[in-house]
């Protein structure tokens, strides 16, 4: 294989995986703050909930924009058989998305909001629930033909180990919504997740752990990855460390700090990701079809990494330009 053919699948495996970060990341508290919102006490507690999403919430789902239609444009055979293999949890996560768009609009100008309340927090449980699934799948393996070309049933996403998958997810969007709003909101609110922040991090730890340990246990082409060469040293290494980063995340929340449990939260997906990223690679249709079968053509890798080498920097400088201005806590008019 020639070098450009062997590096450009691996800096565009990277450069989605950076996408998929920021938009598991970003969406992913704001998701949270939807499934909390669900629970809020009072009307004017869920008010400052939505109002800590306002000015942020559509601007993270960018990133998934971004991300489709770059695994389109640099793994179009992943992109046409990871669609047809997870249709129904992709159908799940968009409807979930439609119902918090309609509903955050249409609730800021209803008298009565209670419809418009409920939809936002299930689009947000959905949403979540249609991403876990997809995420399941994908540990569990694709059924692909010589070809890379899907050759399994519909509800194949759908086991237990998927479902296990996916209520973990969940629990970590609320974990970083959580803290997110640790970090936006005072007193009794305040409060109030520092104690849902602290029961996420215990049911997403353990989520994680069964996942972590069952995967290779269950899955003969996992096992026989993970602990192949240098890679078991990994495999090693990044428990331990999620195990830590978990442990100081509690001790944070023990000490009520404000802006720390947001940290180590976001430390902890990142890890998370990194983990997935090893565990894949390099593979694009897990367990069969590698980078370097499903890319495109090098002349559209270059082409494409041209322009969003070039977007990149944009968009990342914007939304730090977006969080920098909307900084601070949200508080009631009366406060």
């Amino acid at each position: 294989m020639e070098p450009l053919q062997f590096f450009l699948p691996q800096l565009w495996f990277f450069i989605l995986g950076l996408f998929l970060f920021l938009y598991v990341l970003l969406d992913g508290f704001d998701l949270g703050v939807g499934i909390l919102s669900i629970t809020a006490s009072s009307e004017e507690r869920r008010s400052i909930l939505m109002t800590s999403l306002g000015n942020v919430w559509d601007a993270n789902e960018t990133w998934l924009v971004l991300m489709g239609g770059s695994l389109f444009g640099a793994f179009p055979l992943a992109y046409g058989t990871i669609l047809n293999a997870l249709y129904l949890p992709a159908v799940i996560m968009v409807v979930g998305l439609l119902f918090r768009a309609v509903s955050f609009e249409f609730r800021e100008n209803a008298e009565q909001k209670f419809l418009w309340n409920y939809a936002f927090g299930v689009g947000s449980f959905l949403a979540a629930l249609g991403q876990g699934f997809a995420l399941g799948a994908l540990f569990e393996g694709i059924q692909v033909d010589g070809a890379g070309h899907f050759v399994g049933g519909m509800f194949d996403w759908l086991t237990w180990r998927s479902l296990l998958v996916s209520l973990t997810l969940v629990q970590a969007y609320v974990l970083v919504g959580s803290t997110y709003l640790i970090m936006k909101t005072t007193g009794d609110l305040q409060k109030t997740h520092f104690r849902t922040a602290k029961i996420a991090t215990i049911t997403t730890f353990l989520g994680a752990v069964f996942i972590t340990v069952s995967t290779p246990v269950l899955s003969e082409e996992l096992r026989v990855h993970v602990f192949e060469g240098d890679l078991v040293y990994i495999f090693q290494m990044i428990p331990l460390v999620g195990a830590w980063l978990a442990w100081s995340l509690f001790r944070s929340l023990q000490k009520a700090q404000d802006i720390a449990p947001f940290i180590w939260t976001v430390a902890l997906f990142l890890l998370s990701f990194i983990g997935l990223g090893f565990l894949i690679f390099p593979y694009v249709i897990p367990p069969k079809i590698t980078i370097y079968q499903a890319a495109a053509s090098p002349s559209s890798l270059v082409f494409m990494a041209l322009f969003v080498g070039f977007l990149i920097p944009i968009l990342l400088a914007y939304t730090l330009f977006n969080y920098a201005v909307f900084r601070g806590k949200v508080v009631a008019a009366e406060e």
